[in-house]
């Protein structure tokens, strides 16, 4: 009597077969239905590719700063390609290329075993000829349909064409990730290198990444590459393609690719603005439809943005934590248009763009919104208001606020609370205007939220994104209008037809007096880092600040305009942990504003406000008008008529 395990392997077995009989008359008969219902196929494609035109982006000068295509391709023959690129892909993608008529029947039988054995696809026996076709007829979707289909173009194009015009087809539309497609466009990204110039570790590189260029792309993933071609150089030594010496040097050769100075340029922006085309136009109207695209984004800012902000960011992981990254966003004062943006410091490590996506506390940064309300509301950067110990009672417990030096002051102007980020009297000034008026000017402002109605909104518990914060802060350097930051301006079709138009929202936010009451005392706290810090290098225009810093260190900010540009900062961890003990924005994240704005020519170097804004000097601590020499003395703008 057989054995349970022997019942079991039989019926195992019977199942296999059974399988197979299957899907070997489900091939016959389907082959035979499509040669009687398609005797006429049109495969010119092998032969002629048109990938369309690309549409070009242009910057806020009107010249070219990158494209969008369907790919780049540059065919080549293949007596131009060395024998041991051919051999490589071979091995890698089809040992028995030239012996089968299209399909491997043994990769069909020894796939079809291993998928049965995991209960799940996880071997594929696609040959180089059915690779070739997938590319140029099939989507990715993984189906039995889709593959029969597959199966049968394979056979008809081996019927139709020689080996060698399939394999030089197929070497020069083979994907390699990057939008990049064929041996040769790859040998120039990778190396700048032409293919007959290659490398036998740089072809067997090459030939690695055709399975999965998701995960084997040398630019992303140089460890997971080299894994690969190391497996294929030691498949190539074993066929005997290849000998033990030319084994070991290849596999003892770097892997490095050179880095694109066309790719390093503005990669988290391009990301976020194809991601934005795409779903305005649709993917194949951007690759192909010869779209013109004019961006507000300047050139020299943006490369001046990322070398500073990578440059700063850099010293932070050697100083401060290897977590540290952020982003930062200036735009025109006047049109809200994003003139650079940096999304982060390594797009290769992360293409999270920050800029856009992340959201922080806002921290210090909120203080102006409150000011702003109290002005509003009949109050004077003249007033007094008293630093002192402060406990309130909310539903969740007692708060007892602090100042970051944990000292009180006494006595003091509000222009001096707000110029020094006084927290006490941020909050006492809340508490006297009210939370609804101060959410209700933060949501003109486009903050989102959510808030919260707590005293601790004073110190700036919301959150926002870069965008944000730069579109909250702009309103006090242009006159209380708010402009939605935007960074295409409009786009045109392949005939110079406009067919998309950009509709910033615009908005009075605050009265010019109002905005330029708070501005003038936001001009107090950057001219004392700047007489205290930094006396000689220094930028050549007027500004407006403000720092920010949540608690524990976590992130820091600044947020600074000159009269042309405005400019948002925050540099912290992506996880949100503690940088460490006293780490400060004004080591941090303005050293980035302020080289950044160094290398810039301000077109204008002074703010003008509301004509019947007057200026005078009053005593810091007092309110008393006094002279403007006296050492106490900071100037502030009081309207001189109603």
């Amino acid at each position: 009597m057989l054995s349970f395990l022997n019942l079991f392997s039989l019926f195992r077995i019977i199942r296999v077969c059974l399988f197979v009989s299957i899907l070997f008359c489900s091939f016959a008969c389907g082959l035979f239905f499509f040669f009687m219902n398609n005797r006429c196929i049109n495969f010119s494609v092998l032969e002629n590719y048109n990938p369309g035109c690309p549409s070009i982006v242009l910057d806020d000068e009107g010249k070219e700063w990158t494209r969008f295509q369907l790919d780049r391709r540059e065919p080549i023959k293949l007596e131009q390609m060395p024998d041991y690129l051919i051999q490589a892909f071979i091995t890698a993608e089809d040992r028995d290329f030239f012996n089968h008529i299209g399909i491997s029947f043994k990769g069909i039988i020894r796939s079809s075993f291993v998928n049965l054995y995991h209960r799940r696809i996880v071997q594929g026996a696609s040959t180089i000829t059915q690779q070739l076709v997938k590319l140029l007829f099939f989507d990715t979707q993984k189906t039995f349909k889709r593959k029969l289909k597959e199966q049968l173009f394979a056979l008809l194009v081996e019927q139709q064409f020689t080996k060698e015009q399939i394999l030089e087809t197929y070497f020069n539309h083979v994907y390699f990730g990057f939008g990049i497609y064929g041996v040769e466009a790859a040998s120039q990204r990778f190396w700048a290198k032409h293919t007959h110039e290659l490398t036998l570790a740089q072809a067997a590189l090459l030939a690695s990444i055709v399975r999965s260029p998701a995960n084997y792309c040398p630019i992303l993933y140089p460890l997971s590459a080299q894994k690969r071609r190391n497996l294929i150089l030691h498949l190539m030594l074993v066929r005997g393609v290849i000998d033990k010496q030319e084994y070991q040097y290849a596999i003892a050769e770097d892997t490095a690719v050179i880095e694109s100075a066309e790719e390093q340029h503005a990669p988290h922006l391009k990301e976020s603005l194809r991601l934005f085309l795409e779903e305005l136009f649709g993917k194949e109207k951007l690759y192909t439809g010869g779209l013109i695209i004019q961006t507000t984004v300047n050139s020299n800012m943006q490369k001046e943005a990322e070398k500073q902000f990578r440059k700063y960011v850099d010293q932070m992981h050697t100083k401060i934590s290897e977590k540290i990254d952020g982003a930062l966003l200036a735009i025109d004062v006047k049109t809200g248009e994003i003139r650079a943006l940096v999304g982060g410091a390594d797009f290769q490590v992360s293409k999270f763009n920050r800029a856009l996506q992340a959201k922080r506390q806002l921290g210090s940064t909120f203080k102006p919104v409150v000011y702003a309300a109290a002005v509003e509301a009949g109050f004077s950067f003249a007033d007094i208001e008293i630093d002192e110990p402060l406990e309130l009672i909310q539903s969740n417990g007692v708060w007892n606020p602090h100042n970051v030096t944990d000292t009180h002051e006494g006595k003091m102007t509000l222009a001096y609370a707000l110029s020094r980020s006084n927290n006490i009297v941020a909050i006492k000034t809340f508490l006297r205007v009210g939370t609804e008026p101060i959410i209700a000017l933060a949501k003109k402002l486009h903050l989102e939220g959510p808030f919260h109605h707590y005293p601790s909104l004073a110190l700036g518990t919301i959150e926002a994104t870069v965008k944000e914060a730069v579109g909250m802060f702009n309103v006090f350097a242009n006159n209380g209008v708010y402009i939605e930051p935007h960074y295409v301006k409009w786009v045109k079709d392949r005939w110079g037809k406009k067919i998309w138009r950009v509709k910033p929202e615009r908005s009075v936010v605050l009265s010019s007096r109002v905005s330029g009451q708070v501005a003038k005392v936001l001009r107090i706290g950057i001219e004392r880092i700047h007489k205290l810090l930094y006396q000689k290098l220094w930028i050549d225009s007027e500004a407006i600040s403000k720092t920010g810093t949540t608690n524990d260190w976590r992130t820091c900010w600044f947020i600074g305009s000159t009269p042309t540009l405005t400019t948002a900062i925050y540099i912290g961890c992506d996880d949100n942990r503690p940088m460490g003990e006293h780490v400060y924005p004004v080591h941090t994240a303005l050293p980035i504003w302020k080289d950044f704005n160094r290398a810039l020519s301000a077109e204008q170097k002074t703010f003008s406000f509301d004509s019947s804004l007057k200026e005078v000097y009053v005593h810091e601590k007092t309110g008393q008008i006094i002279a403007k020499d006296t050492p106490a003395a900071i100037p502030i703008y009081l309207c001189s008529r109603s």
